[in-house]
C-alpha cells in the first residue's frame, strides 16, 4: 500500500493519494459519472468510461481507495439510520450499503428509530456527536418521508423512502418500472387477458406497481381485466381475490401480483379451480422473497427490486456528497430485474 500511495502522490503532484475527485477532474466528468464508470455501472458511455479508467490509471487510483479518500480531514465514519431494523426490505439495503463502504474501510454506526420520530432525533444527535461524515436514512416503505432539513452539518442521503423535499437526494425502487416489466413479461408469453391483484393502496409501492402494469397494457393496446384489486399484503387476500376474479372473469389468462405473498395465495386458488399454471393462467409476483418464490408450486416468476444495489447506490451517492461537501438534489430510481421461473413459462 505504501508503494501504491507513493505512485499516486507522484502523479498528483501532492503528498496525498489520488481521490475520486482527482480522477473526475482529470477525465473532465462529474463525481457521480466517475464513480459509475469505475464501478461498472451501465449508464456510462463506453468512451466516457475509457476516459475515466485512463485517468484512474494515470493517477494510480483504484476503486478500493474510494473509502480511503473519505478519510482526508474526515473521521471515516458514517451513520445508517433506519426505522425498521427487523424489516425484510431494510436488511438487503443495509447489506448493500455496507458492501459499498468496504469491510473495515469505513466505520458504520447503525441506529434503529423503530418508527419513532423522537427516537430518530435522538439518534441523529448521537451520530453528529460522534462526528460522522454523512448519514443514510433508510425508510421502511416507499412512501415519501419528512426531510431532516438542510441545517445538519453533514450530507444526508435518503434510501427506499424518498424525502418529501425535492432538493434532498433520494434513491428509491422503480416500482412503476417493475410493474411494467412484470406485465411486459406476461404479454411476451402471449397473454392478453391480464388481471392485477395487489396490496394496500395506502402504500406508494402498490399504487406505483399498478400504474406500471396499466402503462404496459396500454402500450400494447390492452386494458386490465376488471379493475386493479387492492387490499392487504397477504396470501389469504391472494386466495380470496382470485376466487372473486375467476367467478366474474373466468377468461383471465394471466395475473400480475403486487407481492410474492399475494401470488402464493393466487396459486392456491387457481389449483382449487382446476386451472393449470402456467398453461391456463400465468402468475408473476413482486419482491423475489426466496422463501416464497422457490418453494411455490410451480416456482414463482417475480420482480427482484434490487434492494442491495439500491444500498450500494446510496453509499456511492454519500461518498460523492462527502467529497463535494453537498448532495445533489433529486430522486434516483433503482431498477428492478425480471426473474423467470415456472409460473409463467412451463418447464419440462
Amino acid at each position: 500500500m505504501r508503494a501504491e500511495a507513493a505512485v499516486a502522490e507522484a502523479k498528483t503532484g501532492t503528498n496525498r493519494a489520488a481521490t475520486l475527485g482527482d480522477v473526475a477532474r482529470r477525465a473532465g466528468v462529474s463525481l457521480s459519472t466517475a464513480s459509475k464508470a469505475l464501478n461498472g455501472r451501465g449508464e456510462v458511455a463506453p468512451s466516457t468510461r475509457e476516459r475515466v479508467e485512463h485517468a484512474a490509471r494515470e493517477l494510480g487510483f483504484t476503486t478500493n481507495l474510494v473509502a480511503r479518500s473519505l478519510l482526508e480531514g474526515k473521521t471515516g465514519t458514517v451513520g445508517l439510520l433506519t426505522s425498521d431494523l427487523e424489516g425484510r426490505f431494510v436488511i438487503p439495503i443495509l447489506m448493500g450499503a455496507e458492501d459499498a463502504f468496504g469491510a473495515g474501510q469505513v466505520n458504520i454506526f447503525l441506529c434503529d428509530a423503530r418508527g419513532d420520530a423522537i427516537r430518530e432525533q435522538h439518534h441523529i444527535r448521537a451520530l453528529l456527536n460522534r462526528r460522522v461524515d454523512g448519514i443514510i436514512v433508510v425508510g421502511h416503505k416507499t412512501n415519501p418521508r419528512a426531510s431532516l432539513g438542510h441545517r445538519l452539518p453533514v450530507p444526508v442521503v435518503y434510501a427506499y423512502a424518498p424525502s418529501e423535499d425535492p432538493t434532498d437526494h433520494s434513491i428509491t425502487p422503480d416500482n412503476r418500472g417493475g410493474g411494467r416489466l412484470a406485465a411486459e413479461h406476461v404479454l411476451s408469453c402471449g397473454r392478453t387477458r391480464i388481471a392485477h391483484i395487489t396490496g394496500d393502496p395506502a402504500y406508494a409501492a402498490a399504487v406505483d406497481r399498478a400504474q406500471g402494469v396499466s402503462d404496459a397494457l396500454a402500450s400494447a393496446g390492452l386494458k386490465l381485466v376488471g379493475e386493479p384489486m387492492f387490499s392487504v399484503w397477504t396470501e389469504q387476500w391472494g386466495r380470496d381475490a382470485t376466487a372473486a376474479l375467476l367467478d366474474s372473469h373466468p377468461e383471465v389468462d394471466a395475473i400480475v401480483c403486487g407481492s410474492d405473498q399475494i401470488a402464493r395465495g393466487v396459486l392456491d386458488t387457481l389449483r382449487d379451480y382446476g386451472r393449470r399454471i402456467p398453461e391456463d393462467v400465468a402468475v408473476i409476483g413482486f419482491d423475489d422473497w426466496r422463501a416464497l418464490t422457490l418453494n411455490a408450486r410451480p416456482p414463482l416468476s417475480t420482480i427482484d427490486p434490487g434492494l442491495q444495489e439500491l444500498g450500494r447506490m446510496a453509499a456511492r451517492a454519500l461518498f460523492g456528497a462527502i467529497e463535494a461537501g453537498e448532495t445533489s438534489p433529486g430522486t434516483s430510481y433503482a431498477p428492478g430485474r425480471l426473474v423467470i421461473r415456472g409460473s409463467t413459462i412451463a418447464t419440462r
